[in-house]
């Protein structure tokens, strides 16, 4: 197994950036709620052209996965609405590019403003509201206005990985909480079914010219040694960490964290996405069996992305921080793999 690594938890307010715009080191670290302001991030004349900014939302309903993505890459905004139909295979997808940042909305720290992709094929917005964080988005083809729920006591992942004071991102992933809401994809309306769920992918940063990573997710029941129920939530990564002193691996039981603060061993067949994946730790032994594989690739220049993002099942175990193995089975959710120059 890979090495174990030592992380810090961040317990208080902290600024991710100093005032030139380098990484602060009080910063570094991880959390279970959204701590870090990052209003700082591309201040400065250093790195420019390499802050990139974004809001990730992805809806899973028994039906349909929906996902919406906000994002200003410093020289560029992308903006997208994927759907696909579990049943038909069918996806259904919009894409806007824009120049520069100005077609996009993000706040300096999560919840504090809304978020906006403001262009005629793509229009997203999400806001915080009393009843939870409220997610809208039209396109020609596609009309969704869904509420997630915040549930009392539930807690996420915030970390920040550092390759140098110049180079570094801090990402939160919000994930299980429940979604309900309606979905119309060519004229056709749905309610969303009762165990809908959503994952948020809160990143701002500034990065280096070529990253790959693997990220998985995933959510469903498991039983414990004495037969006790859970909910159980997986967030998984790989990769892209690696070289720092940070992960973003961690597993929630009913709601609560339990860091993993090991780097995580992936087995998956680069020309054969489709078969079964094997991620694993001291703390998890996990087989994914992936069902569809959406495939993405972008060449534009010295900018080129490729992402297949395979969506499945999870089955094996995991570990909670007192050491108790829960065993999960047939765990909804994705993996996936991706390279990028930009």
């Amino acid at each position: 197994m890979t090495p174990h690594v030592s992380e810090p938890e961040i317990t208080a307010d902290v600024a991710l950036c100093l005032p030139d715009g380098r990484l602060d080191p009080d910063a570094v670290g991880w959390s279970r709620a959204p701590l870090h302001d990052t209003s700082g991030v591309g201040r400065g004349l250093r790195g420019l052209g390499r802050t990139k900014r974004w809001e990730y939302w992805a809806v899973v309903t028994p039906d349909h996965v929906v996902a919406l993505t906000t994002s200003a890459l410093d020289y560029a905004a992308l903006h997208q609405v994927w759907v696909w139909d579990r049943a038909s295979g069918a996806e259904v997808d919009a894409v806007a590019i824009a120049p520069l940042n100005r077609s996009a909305t993000l706040p300096g720290r999560l919840g504090a403003g809304p978020v906006r992709s403001s262009t005629r094929a793509v229009a997203i917005a999400v806001d915080e509201e009393p009843r939870g964080t409220r997610l809208r988005a039209r396109t020609s083809r596609v009309d969704l206005d869904v509420t997630v729920a915040r549930p009392a006591g539930r807690e996420l992942l915030g970390v920040v990985v550092p390759w140098s004071d110049r180079r570094f991102q801090y990402t939160v992933k919000d994930v299980g909480r429940p979604a309900a809401g309606g979905l119309r994809v060519d004229g056709v309306e749905r309610a969303l079914p009762a165990g809908s769920w959503a994952v948020l992918d809160h990143g701002r940063g500034r990065w280096p010219y070529r990253a790959a990573w693997q990220w998985g997710v995933g959510l469903g029941r498991g039983v414990d040694a004495a037969g006790a129920g859970h909910e159980v939530a997986l967030q998984l990564g790989g990769t892209w960490t690696r070289q720092g002193p940070t992960t973003e691996n961690g597993v929630f039981v009913d709601g609560v964290l339990h860091k993993i603060h090991d780097e995580l061993d992936w087995t998956f067949d680069p020309a054969a996405y489709t078969a079964p994946w094997q991620v694993r730790g001291e703390r998890l032994d996990l087989a994914f069996v992936p069902a569809h594989d959406r495939v993405s690739r972008t060449q534009l220049g010295v900018v080129a992305s490729s992402t297949h993002q395979c969506f499945g099942t999870w089955s094996g175990w995991v570990a909670a921080d007192d050491g108790s193995r829960i065993t999960v089975d047939g765990l909804d959710g994705w993996a996936e793999d991706v390279a990028q120059r930009w």
